[in-house]
C-alpha cells in the first residue's frame, strides 16, 4: 500500500493501552493546496524542537539555537577576545580559556548581536560581554554568560536601558559577579580578599575591574611613609611616617581608628608604588647636626607624609620637625625645645601625632608622634618620654601594629631599664641615655621612628634611624 486517504477531514486515531483514550491527527477545514511533511529520520535530544525548512522537511533544533529574524551567524568560531558586529552572531569556544566579546561601539536603535556557546564550556571559562560604554539592561556592567550552552541575543535600544535582552536560553545570572584582577607587589589571600603588599618601589597594574554584582572596582588600602631618625644628643625620638588606611564598603577586615569613609576607585591601568625610605640617624661628629626626615610613601591619590626629624641641643635650627607624625622636642639648656607638629601637611583622618616638648632646663629628650598617639613632653626630672603609639589595622588578615613614634632618650643611667626608653607601638626604636648605648631604629617596612640618644659624657653612639614604609592594597576576587 503507497499511501492512505482519509476523506471529509478524517482523522487518524491512536489508542493508548486500554482503548479509552486517543492521540489524533487531522488536516485543517481548508486547505490551499497539497502539502506532504517528512519527518525526521532520528530523534533529538531533550528539549530539542521541531522545525520545518519551508519544503515540508521536518528536523529538530536546539531550542538554545533559535534567533531574532535579520541576524548572519558567522562561520569562523570565536576562539579569543573580539568587538562584535551588529547583525551577526557567533559561535564561541572557550574551551581553552575565558574570552570577552565586546559589544559595538556608538550603537543605533536596532542594532542587534547574538552570541552561542560552540561547545559547551561556558560554566568552565566564562563568557564576559564588554559593554563598551554602553548601558546593558540599564546598568553599566558587563554582562557573564556562566552556563554551558547559553544563548542569547542583545537589541540596542537607547541610551538609558542600552543593550536588552531580548532572547535568553540556558542562561544564569546575567549579572553575575566579575571581579578586580590586578599584579604586583607580593599577593597574597584572605577569605575571599586578596592582597598586594609592596615593601619596595613598584607598580600596581589593573588588567579590569569588577561589577557590582561581584567585587565592584573599588580597593582597600594602607599607606604609610618612611619614619624619621632620632637626634642625637639630648635627642628627641624621630617620628612616625605618616599612616593613612581607607576601607572599600563591605569589607569585613578590622581597620584602624585612622580608617577613611571608604576606600578607593581604581580602574583598569597601571598605578606607581613610592615607598617611603626611613630617615638617617647620627652616627659621626658633629652630633648636634640634624637627623634624616622620613620619606614619603604614595599609592594613586593617596599621599602619607614621611615623619618629622628629633631635635637635639640648642645648636640653631637643630629643632624637631613636622611631618606625618612630629619628632620630639631635644633637650635643650636652659630653655624647651617644642616637638615637631604631626598631620602635615593635614589630611582627614589625621595621618599622625605630635612630639613631646623636650625638658625645660633638663637634658632629656620627648618621645615622637606616632599615628595614633601624641608623646608626652619630657619632665625635668631626666625622664625621656616614649614615643606615641601607631594604627593596628587587619588589612592583611591579621592584626598588625605600624607607625609607632620613636623614645626620647634620658638623662642618664638612673632612668629606671638602665637608660632606656620604648619606642611606641608599631616599631618606634628605644631611646637610650648611658654612654656607649646605640638607639633603637624604626622596624623596616612599619614607618617607625628612630630612637633618641643623649651622648653623655661627650661621647655618643648613635641615634635610630627611622624604618621605611609600606603600601598595602586589599580587594575582592571571588565569591
Amino acid at each position: 500500500m503507497s499511501e492512505i486517504k482519509i476523506n471529509s477531514q478524517g482523522e487518524v486515531k491512536l489508542y493508548d493501552s486500554d482503548n479509552s483514550n486517543y492521540v489524533g491527527l487531522k488536516a485543517p477545514a481548508t486547505v490551499a493546496s497539497d502539502e506532504t511533511f517528512i519527518l525526521p529520520s532520528a530523534d533529538g535530544s531533550a528539549n530539542f524542537l521541531l522545525r520545518t525548512d519551508g519544503s515540508g522537511n521536518l528536523s529538530f533544533i536546539d531550542v538554545a539555537g533559535l534567533t531574532e529574524p535579520g541576524i548572519d551567524w558567522q562561520s569562523t568560531i570565536k576562539t579569543g577576545d573580539f568587538t562584535a558586529v551588529s547583525s551577526e552572531g557567533y559561535f564561541i569556544n572557550t574551551t581553552s580559556g575565558a574570552i570577552t566579546a565586546t559589544l559595538p561601539s556608538s550603537p543605533s536603535p536596532g542594532d542587534v548581536v547574538a552570541f552561542k556557546d560552540y561547545a559547551a564550556t561556558f560554566a568552565t571559562n566564562n563568557l564576559t560581554i564588554g559593554r563598551n560604554s554602553s548601558n546593558i539592561q540599564g546598568n553599566a556592567n558587563d554582562s557573564l554568560l556562566s552556563t554551558n550552552r547559553a544563548s542569547v541575543v542583545l537589541v540596542y535600544v537607547d541610551a538609558t536601558k542600552g543593550w536588552l535582552y531580548v532572547q535568553e536560553s540556558n542562561v544564569g545570572d546575567l549579572e553575575a559577579g566579575s571581579y578586580i584582577v590586578a599584579s604586583g607587589g607580593t599577593e597574597t589571600t584572605s577569605g575571599d580578599y586578596k592582597i598586594h603588599t609592596f615593601t619596595g618601589s613598584g607598580t600596581f597594574t589593573v588588567s579590569s575591574v569588577g561589577n557590582t554584582a561581584g567585587g565592584g572596582d573599588g580597593v582597600s588600602y594602607v599607606v604609610v611613609a618612611g619614619g624619621a631618625g632620632g637626634g642625637a644628643r639630648h635627642g628627641g625620638g624621630g617620628g612616625a611616617g605618616g599612616f593613612r588606611e581607607g576601607k572599600n564598603s563591605g569589607d569585613p577586615y578590622s581597620a584602624s581608628p585612622l580608617n577613611a569613609p571608604s576606600g578607593l576607585t581604581v580602574t583598569a591601568q597601571a598605578y606607581p608604588i613610592t615607598i617611603g625610605g626611613g630617615g638617617a640617624g647620627i652616627s659621626s661628629a658633629p652630633y648636634e647636626a640634624s637627623a634624616g626626615n622620613g620619606v614619603n610613601s604614595v599609592f594613586s591619590t593617596i599621599t602619607s607624609a614621611g615623619g618629622g626629624h628629633g631635635g637635639g641641643y640648642n645648636i640653631p635650627g637643630n629643632v624637631a620637625e613636622s611631618g606625618g607624625s612630629g619628632g620630639g622636642g631635644g633637650g635643650n639648656i636652659p630653655g624647651s625645645s617644642a616637638g615637631g607638629t604631626g598631620n602635615t601637611p593635614p589630611v582627614s583622618p589625621p595621618q599622625g601625632s605630635s612630639g613631646g616638648s623636650g625638658a625645660n632646663g633638663g637634658c632629656s629628650g620627648a618621645g615622637a608622634g606616632g599615628a595614633t598617639a601624641a608623646a608626652a613632653d619630657t619632665p625635668v626630672s631626666g625622664a625621656g618620654t616614649a614615643g606615641g603609639a601607631g594604627a593596628a589595622s587587619s588589612i592583611t588578615g591579621s592584626p598588625v601594629t605600624r607607625a609607632g613614634g620613636g623614645g626620647g632618650c634620658p638623662t642618664g643611667p638612673a632612668v629606671p631599664g638602665g637608660g632606656t626608653v620604648p619606642g611606641g607601638a608599631g616599631g618606634g626604636g628605644n631611646g637610650v641615655g648611658n654612654a656607649g648605648q646605640i638607639a633603637g631604629n624604626g622596624t623596616a617596612n612599619t614607618g617607625g621612628g628612630g630612637g633618641g640618644n643623649r651622648s653623655p659624657g661627650g661621647t655618643c653612639g648613635a641615634s635610630g634611624s627611622g624604618g621605611s614604609g609600606i603600601v598595602i592594597i586589599r580587594y575582592k576576587y571571588q565569591n
